[in-house]
């Protein structure tokens, strides 16, 4: 990564935070961008103290001249853009038909159509590098990780908003990865599973109202068992520095993988997802009365 320069979003804790500081350490040139300015300014401070390699740009990934003015503020200072990593996002939880509709097009506003509106930004930088190959096609002009989750994969009761926003996730990065591998970017997903880290409190804050018993209706006997199995993944999460590897990887391995899942619990789950028929894992994940509390 020496030399390389990448923009993470949603870099301002949490996972984004973690990958800033992995790339980094690689010598990576890093531009941090999310809306908490004085957290990015702190994260730039600790990695990057004489502030050559590094640069904050505050702001919301739901704003067109926002991302605009990363993309220009990155070229103004270094030149070029090598990696791109599509981290922003929060989660709405809830039965869906107790859920706004105007929430549910919030959450794929920052999960989905903002990811897009940003890569839509980058790739043209990306193909403009790249160098032409032996075969005519382009070579090393960047590289796409879209942060994506284990929950693109197995959508459970009451998550099914956020959970089928990293479902449209996989579908996007699958045709960007065979749509700008010819212009010689690479594209790859990377699936956390639970990760300790601020996420969950910002999703509890967004779902308040529609988990409350006057919010969640007839299904408030089930919101216990909801937070009550939330409360167990707690036990088994992993750490942000568990994706910022696995990200690390995605940049630097001469051929990045598709996809990267991780820690050990995602990859568990992920197998018995493809194992078990879709009865079974109805049968495991289904919602129960009355059980567990709310946490």
């Amino acid at each position: 990564m020496l030399n390389k320069t990448v923009i993470v979003t949603g870099a301002s804790s949490g996972i984004g935070g973690a990958i800033a500081r992995r790339l980094a350490r690689g010598g990576a040139n890093v531009i941090v961008f999310a809306r908490r300015a004085e957290r990015l300014a702190a994260l730039c401070a600790e990695i990057d103290p004489q502030g050559a390699r590094s640069l904050a740009v505050a702001g919301d990934v739901t704003v067109a001249a926002d991302r605009e003015r990363l993309v220009r503020a990155t070229l103004e200072k270094f030149g070029r853009i090598d990696g791109l990593v599509n981290n922003a996002g929060y989660g709405q939880r809830g039965p869906i038909e107790r859920i706004p509709l105007e929430a549910l097009r919030a959450n794929f506003e920052t999960n989905v159509f903002s990811l897009v509106a940003l890569t839509q930004l980058v790739a043209p930088v990306m193909r403009a590098q790249a160098r032409l190959g032996r075969d005519g096609c382009g070579k090393d002009g960047g590289r796409i990780v879209n942060i994506g989750s284990v929950a693109g994969k197995i959508t459970r009761p009451m998550s099914a908003a956020y959970d089928s926003t990293k479902f449209a996730l996989e579908g996007i990065t699958d045709g960007l990865r065979g749509e700008l591998k010819p212009f010689g970017i690479d594209v790859t997903l990377v699936r956390p599973g639970f990760i300790r880290t601020e996420f969950g409190q910002v999703a509890d804050v967004a779902s308040e109202r529609v988990l409350s018993p006057e919010g969640a209706g007839p299904y408030a006997p089930y919101v216990g068992d909801f937070q009550a199995k939330r409360a167990k993944l707690r036990r088994v999460a992993g750490v942000p520095d568990d994706i910022a590897r696995l990200v690390g990887k995605a940049f630097t391995a001469r051929r990045p993988r598709a996809y990267y899942n991780g820690p050990m619990h995602a990859k568990f789950f992920l197998f018995l997802k493809w194992l078990l028929p879709a009865r079974v894992m109805d049968w495991a994940l289904r919602m129960k009365k009355n059980a567990g509390r709310r946490v």
